[in-house]
């Protein structure tokens, strides 16, 4: 008996669409890390790219418990002296909602080549409308 290993030829990739709206944040993304690495297949392998594209719509209508509107902090820095920038999550959700969900998921998935391929097949919107109609999406509960 031999160990099933992917090859990253013979890998079938599907698309999924998830509506966010009333989904708690931390929650979501953790689903849908899930699904961008392939953890949810049979043939899961953790050095091989198994996972499926996903498609995220009404961002903008997530929800979260506690102060973290307030409270949550994201950081990000110019690169010269001084340049720290604080955005709360509050002010996030208004200007770029997508973003708190992209970095939610990228939070979860492997650091480095292969991590950064997988954020590739993640697509957030903050509406309801996609431009991915014609890979015939498959709806992910969540």
């Amino acid at each position: 008996m031999n160990t099933y290993m992917a090859n990253p030829d013979k890998v079938e990739k599907k698309w999924f669409l998830v509506d966010a709206e009333g989904k708690t944040l931390g929650r979501l993304a953790s689903e849908v890390a899930k699904v961008l690495r392939g953890k949810n297949k049979p043939e899961f392998t953790p050095h091989v790219d198994v996972g499926d594209y996903v498609i995220v719509v009404n961002a903008k209508k997530i929800k979260v418990t506690g102060r973290k509107l307030s409270q949550k902090i994201y950081y990000h820095h110019s690169e010269y002296v001084g340049g720290m920038k604080e955005t709360t999550l509050a002010e996030m959700m208004k200007k770029k909602p997508e973003k708190v969900i992209e970095l939610a998921v990228k939070g979860m998935l492997p650091k480095g080549p292969l991590g950064r391929a997988m954020y590739t097949k993640l697509h957030v919107y903050a509406e309801d409308k996609h431009p991915h109609q014609a890979q015939k999406p498959e709806a992910l509960e969540v």
